[in-house]
């Protein structure tokens, strides 16, 4: 890749700490904004895009009816790229200035009802093997933490305080975080690392989460399983780890959690990223409201 890229990359990684996912998706917008450039204009220098070139790649992405959301993440790259670029002086004028983001549905974060999770987490029987235990603790330390996929692979022996009964977690940006947990939670754990101990060969990766072989655990594995339970007891049309995440967030703030707390439980970095979990407590007010109100 072109010099001023690399260092932009690099900037990515080492400064503002942005996840491999993140850069990676990056890295993917800026080679379709190069070979828009070569292929259009002839232009071999990212950083030397004028705002009709921009403008053009990104007219181009909406003929081809890409996603607005897509289409605003590739603008955000750019801007980044653009602002590192006059940072660095490579650049005199920011040919972003004038680019709008697409408007966007808003699109509500998918949950599962609280008596659904109550009926999965107190009726389904896991087995007392190593994967049964494994399984009910991942379903548990999601749905009672609210941690992201990646945080939860990433969770070593060494974060689960018992005592303390918290989690650390190494969030987004290499941000560490501590989260509570409920004192149910805490026997699965000592019943899992049991089994762990005895049927499994230690590794020196440290991790809490590992399969028959001692391996850690990976992304799809946990999908799917997440997903095998959540099939048995709940319709919601997305079954993911991160609907559990959803889920955490929307129960918290309708038993009157502080909208800040949850913001920090969560790991987000703005409130805003929060505020989207407020829609789904409203409805649950309007509800009280007709139901309660002498005028409703």
């Amino acid at each position: 890749m072109e010099a001023m890229v690399d260092s932009f990359f690099k900037y990515l990684q080492y400064e503002k700490r942005y996840s491999p996912k993140t850069i990676a998706s990056y890295q993917t917008d800026i080679r379709q904004f190069s070979l828009f450039l070569v292929t259009s204009y002839e232009e071999k220098h990212p950083e030397r895009a004028t705002y009709g070139a921009i403008r053009s790649w990104v007219v181009s992405l909406v003929e081809i009816k890409l996603d607005p959301r897509s289409i605003n993440r590739k603008i955000a790259c750019l801007r980044s790229f653009f602002k590192f670029c006059l940072k660095q002086e490579a650049i005199e004028k920011d040919p972003m200035q004038k680019i709008k983001i697409l408007k966007t549905s808003k699109k509500l974060p998918h949950f599962v009802h609280e008596e659904d999770m109550t009926k999965l987490l107190d009726n389904i029987e896991f087995e007392a093997t190593l994967e049964g235990w494994r399984d009910r603790l991942i379903i548990e330390l999601f749905y009672g933490t609210g941690i992201r996929l990646s945080e939860l692979i990433g969770l070593k022996e060494q974060d689960v305080n018992l005592h303390e009964r918290t989690i650390k977690v190494l969030g987004k940006r290499n941000k560490e975080r501590v989260i509570p947990f409920t004192k149910s939670i805490v026997s699965i754990i000592e019943e899992y690392r049991k089994v762990k101990n005895r049927d499994v060969e230690k590794k020196s990766h440290g991790l809490l989460f590992v399969n028959n072989s001692g391996e850690p655990v990976y992304p799809m594995m946990v999908y799917r399983l997440v997903r095998k339970y959540l099939d048995k007891f709940t319709s919601v049309e997305k079954r993911s780890p991160h609907v559990l995440r959803h889920s955490f967030a929307t129960h918290l703030l309708n038993k009157g959690a502080e909208i800040n707390a949850v913001k920090d439980l969560l790991g987000h970095t703005s409130l805003a990223a929060t505020q989207v979990y407020t829609h789904n407590s409203m409805e649950k007010l309007k509800k009280v409201f007709d139901q309660a109100h002498p005028k409703a």
